[in-house]
């Protein structure tokens, strides 16, 4: 069954009476793999408190997002203040698959918070990520020990990441996300970001990891160590 049909069938099945639901996720953006499910999220007025539920209907894995018209707005919060607007997104993209009357407002606030960016860091902030950001990459220097230096990379790469893009006032993602983060700032840049670790991953070669996450430090004065300090007592 095509994706948006086994959606619509499937809310008439289990939530007859929601408000409003939204087919979201990979098959809405084009991107649909064999392993793909339905994200689909529902606004139940009746429900006291959101929950997340998967099924296997209609020959299709299901993730169903339920929520009530206050519980929504908090996941918008604390997406955006995490800086991974996850909900947002589905609803921002979602295709209508029930409406009485209220997608319209909610898909409203979704693509204004969407379009305002997550919170500038603050330079307390940036020095404090600068610093751990320093220090896991001369962990990774240091590091001698292949499967270390593996995990370490992860890591590395998890934080420049998140760098680059917080202080370029852009979201960031978490595993497939992040890739498509750094892509929507930009395809150059995260061509050679994916470029250098895999290089790293597949020969062992440092080299290229440290250009790129020296160039991300520069603006802000490069590494830092001496002079660091936190929770300091003056």
């Amino acid at each position: 069954m095509k994706p948006d049909d086994a959606a619509y069938q499937f809310i008439k099945a289990h939530y007859p009476d929601c408000q409003g639901a939204l087919l979201a996720g990979s098959v809405v953006r084009g991107e649909a793999t064999e392993t793909s499910d339905l994200d689909i999220v529902i606004f139940d007025q009746k429900i006291s408190a959101s929950y997340r539920q998967s099924f296997l209907e209609f020959g299709w894995p299901v993730e169903v997002f339920v929520h009530n018209m206050i519980s929504y707005k908090d996941f918008f919060k604390s997406d955006c203040e995490r800086a991974r607007p996850s909900m947002p997104r589905m609803v921002s993209e979602g295709i209508i698959l029930k409406d009485n009357e209220i997608i319209h407002g909610i898909k409203q606030e979704a693509n204004a918070l969407l379009d305002k960016g997550p919170e500038t860091w603050s330079e307390e902030t940036i020095t404090t990520k600068r610093y751990f950001l320093t220090d896991t990459l001369e962990d990774f220097i240091g590091a001698s020990d292949r499967g270390e230096a593996l995990f370490i990379a992860n890591e590395l790469a998890s934080l420049a990441s998140e760098f680059v893009l917080r202080t370029n006032n852009q979201w960031i993602g978490n595993s497939k996300w992040t890739v498509r983060a750094l892509k929507n700032y930009d395809e150059t840049f995260a061509g050679e970001f994916i470029q250098a670790f895999d290089k790293f991953y597949t020969t062992g070669v440092k080299v290229d990891i440290l250009c790129i996450v020296d160039s991300i430090l520069a603006p802000f004065g490069g590494r830092l160590f001496e002079g660091f300090t936190i929770g300091k007592h003056k």
